[in-house]
């Protein structure tokens, strides 16, 4: 496996999975841009990597903001002359609890930063790869998007509706040498779901219902985020892969 060579694009890649798809990628050969709205952590990310065979680029971006966004890949477009790999990672889940509780604001945040992001970098950047007749865009989502979690409609709904936006735009991009997939995690032990894998009562009771009964790892994201964003999988789009040790089985 090789990205040597290629440009990719990576929001949310100061921690969590978005840091180790960057390592993972930079590792075999690519120029990573990481963007998130701390620099310092970006910066931190591409110091501890700076041995790598490809490289870190840090740039602050909140993917919230269309300008913002749209300053970031007009200066990827003209220092790096392409982005050959687009990964959607940056995610937050802002409220647990009944669905008839939940208010508008947190419908909106959430809306704007899981689905609308998606949306707006996919826009910003899918054209260029189409002009080059080549690349691959892959979004994160979560297993609560193929099957809803109790108390979850927030996580649940938005990403679902990026399950169906990676097989829309890859219907729509296939023809112009443009892939684009989706991964769903299940229990990661990221920050975003420390909240379980701290509980030691919930991480006993999640074991209990998952196949293979040990807590992902970020890695383990990554090393199937590789898989799709090289030559390997040509011939593959518009799919999602469960990386939830089998939850999904039960």
């Amino acid at each position: 496996m090789t990205l040597k060579d290629k440009v990719a694009l990576i929001t949310g890649g100061s921690r969590g999975i978005g840091r180790a798809i960057a390592e993972a990628f930079a590792r075999v050969g690519a120029t990573v841009v990481i963007c998130g709205r701390k620099l310092y952590s970006l910066e931190q990310v591409a110091l501890d990597n700076e041995r790598m065979s490809g490289s870190i680029v840090p740039i602050q971006c909140n993917v919230t903001r269309l300008e913002e966004m749209e300053c970031m890949v007009e200066t990827i477009l003209q220092e790096q002359g392409r982005i050959d790999i687009l990964v959607n990672n940056a995610a937050l889940n802002v409220f647990s609890g009944s669905a008839l509780e939940l208010g508008e604001g947190e419908f909106d945040r959430t809306v704007e930063m899981n689905i609308k992001s998606v949306f707006r970098m996919t826009r910003l950047v899918a054209p260029s790869m189409c002009d080059h007749r080549a690349g691959a865009i892959i979004n994160i989502a979560a297993t609560a998007g193929l099957r809803p979690e109790p108390c979850n409609l927030l996580y649940s709904m938005t990403n679902a509706a990026i399950l169906m936006m990676t097989r829309s735009y890859a219907l729509e991009l296939a023809p112009h040498g443009v892939r684009v997939n989706a991964i769903a995690p299940g229990l990661i032990q990221t920050e975003m779901s420390s909240h379980v894998w701290k509980d030691e009562y919930r991480l006993r009771e999640h074991l209990a219902r998952q196949p293979v009964r040990h807590v992902g790892q970020p890695e383990e994201v990554a090393e199937i985020a590789l898989m799709l964003a090289g030559e390997r999988a040509s011939f593959v789009t518009g799919q999602t892969f469960a990386v939830d040790g089998g939850l999904m089985l039960t």
